[in-house]
C-alpha cells in the first residue's frame, strides 16, 4: 500500500534518472497527469503518456542533455500528507532564482509557480524541480 502516490511517482523519477532509463512507468492518476504535464511545459521531461489498457499507467520519457546529464538535477516533495505547506501569492518560492520550478496546487488546478502568481492565486506547494 502506498500512503504518498506523489512521493512514489517523484522516486520512480529520481531513480529512472540515476539508471539512465529511457523511460519510467508509474500507476496514473489525474493528479500525477497534471504535475508531469506542467515538467513538460518547462521542459523538465520530453513526455507523458496514460496508457489506456488496465490498470492505467503514466508513461514518462525523461530527458537527458546532449552530454547524457540528466534535465533534472534535484526533485523534492515539499508538502506532505502529514504537513501540508500552503503558499500565499508572495511568498511562492524562487526555485534556483527563478531557473527551476515550484509546482502548486491552487483553486484554478495544478500550475507552475509562475503561472500561479501571474494568476495571482496561491495554493499548496507539492514539489520543487531544479
Amino acid at each position: 500500500m502506498i500512503i504518498d502516490p506523489i512521493s512514489d511517482m517523484l522516486t520512480t523519477i529520481r531513480n529512472g534518472l540515476k539508471a539512465r532509463l529511457f523511460t519510467v512507468e508509474t500507476p496514473a492518476s489525474n493528479l500525477k497527469g497534471e504535475i508531469a504535464r506542467v515538467m513538460k511545459e518547462s521542459g523538465y521531461i520530453t513526455d507523458c503518456v496514460t496508457t489506456s489498457e488496465f490498470p492505467k499507467k503514466l508513461v514518462i520519457t525523461l530527458k537527458y542533455t546532449d552530454r547524457a546529464e540528466p534535465a533534472i538535477r534535484e526533485l523534492k516533495r515539499i508538502s506532505k500528507p502529514g504537513l501540508r505547506k500552503f503558499v500565499s501569492v508572495p511568498e511562492i518560492p524562487l526555485v534556483l532564482d527563478g531557473l527551476g520550478l515550484a509546482i502548486l496546487s491552487t483553486s484554478k488546478g495544478i500550475m507552475s509557480g509562475k503561472d500561479a502568481k501571474k494568476a495571482r492565486l496561491g495554493g499548496e506547494i507539492i514539489c520543487t524541480v531544479a
